[in-house]
């Protein structure tokens, strides 16, 4: 099945519009006829750059596999604890966590024109990452923090905290993710795509999270990595690239949670609901999201609710993918999220900073009681 391509009038539109945004110098490698071959729900299809976003316009979710098509699997043998155990352990790192940083360091974030994966601005976006979680990791010499090269400008992130059983046989690597960059739909290599919450609310939560653990002196028996993942908005690309490399070196991840816009509630208030936490219910690894709702209910101040995002909905997916348990939790139920991403209208002012931090208090949770759990039985 072929999709429209993108219609002339838009198109021109966004010719006119190159000329007058030249001073952001957005230079991409965008090119509408380029095919890629990409899978859905239903199978895989050659299409072309331009039909990935007619196809993303339309809210359907894909992997983009051209570079992934011959991904290896592995085998994790996991058990989840049976409770959450370090809740009074973990409450001084939660203690330390602060709305006033997330809110510093996504007002810089959204700041640059676009973080469209191909674009300047978006390599100039994740270099600026890159700086500010190498400043964090400084406290501590043993956590390594380094770019991951891709064939586009944009690199993605990893820092490594690693457990006091990194490289043995025991250990699990723990992994909190979130992607870095945006995109605005009209035509991504020329308009603004601030990305507040899609999905630079994920990133600066997670990032606070990394900050309170490690300026903390955290030190877990498990490998605890946070990735920050280019290219999700081009069919989950950088995170494919990640895992399978994983796959391939057969690294044993044990858990991987992403946070994938964490800030967005007024729908949910509008609609009379009560503010919760979206626990993703499809495509998800079914122990491991049994796993988070308790650490939901220990570590954050707001309930969970259950809900479903569809196939490929967010980079968590890449790592099922290739065999990793992975689990995804979202600001709302699906239908209750931000309506204004892909666009110039996804702003810092249309977010709740509270509920980013009740993102935070489950992540820190998340990475706290795994980093100390034997995962190899029950515990």
């Amino acid at each position: 099945m072929r999709f429209s391509t993108i219609s002339t009038a838009v198109l021109s539109a966004s010719i006119v519009s190159a000329a007058l945004l030249s001073e952001y110098n957005t230079q991409t490698l965008f090119n509408p006829n380029e095919l890629r071959l990409i899978e859905t729900a239903t199978g895989q299809q050659w299409i072309s750059e331009a039909d990935k976003l007619q196809l993303k316009r339309a809210g359907k979710k894909f992997f983009d596999i051209t570079e992934a098509s011959d991904a290896v699997k592995v085998a994790v043998d996991v058990t989840y604890p049976t409770e959450v155990k370090f809740n009074g352990t973990a409450a001084p790192y939660i203690a330390n966590l602060t709305i006033d940083n997330m809110k510093a360091n996504l007002e810089i974030f959204t700041s640059f024109y676009t973080r469209y994966y191909k674009s300047t601005t978006g390599a100039d976006s994740s270099t600026w990452l890159f700086d500010t979680v190498k400043a964090i990791a400084a406290v501590n010499p043993a956590i390594r923090v380094f770019p991951f090269h891709h064939p586009w400008p944009q690199t993605s992130l990893i820092a490594r905290i690693p457990g006091v059983n990194y490289g043995s046989a025991t250990d699990k690597t723990v992994v909190v993710g979130a992607h870095q960059d945006s995109i605005n739909l009209i035509f991504p290599s020329f308009f603004g795509a601030p990305g507040a919450d899609d999905d630079g609310s994920g990133t600066v939560t997670i990032l606070e999270t990394f900050r309170a653990l490690v300026q903390n002196g955290f030190t877990p028996n498990n490998t605890v990595e946070f990735h920050w993942y280019s290219a999700e908005e081009g069919g989950l690309l950088g995170s494919q690239a990640i895992f399978s490399e994983y796959a391939k070196r057969q690294i044993q991840v044990g858990a991987m949670l992403q946070q994938d816009m964490t800030g967005f509630v007024k729908k949910t208030l509008d609609n009379g609901l009560p503010e919760s936490l979206g626990v993703i219910t499809d495509f998800v690894h079914p122990e491991l999201t049994a796993f988070i709702k308790k650490v939901v209910s220990a570590y954050a101040s707001i309930p969970y609710v259950e809900t479903e995002c569809g196939y490929a909905c967010s980079d968590h997916a890449s790592a099922a993918k290739v065999g990793y348990p992975s689990a995804f939790v979202i600001e709302s139920t699906f239908g209750d999220s931000n309506p204004y991403i892909h666009s110039t209208r996804d702003t810092i002012d249309r977010l709740s900073f509270d509920h980013m931090l009740e993102h935070a208090k489950l992540t820190l949770g998340f990475v706290y009681e795994l980093g100390f759990a034997n995962l190899t039985s029950s515990a």
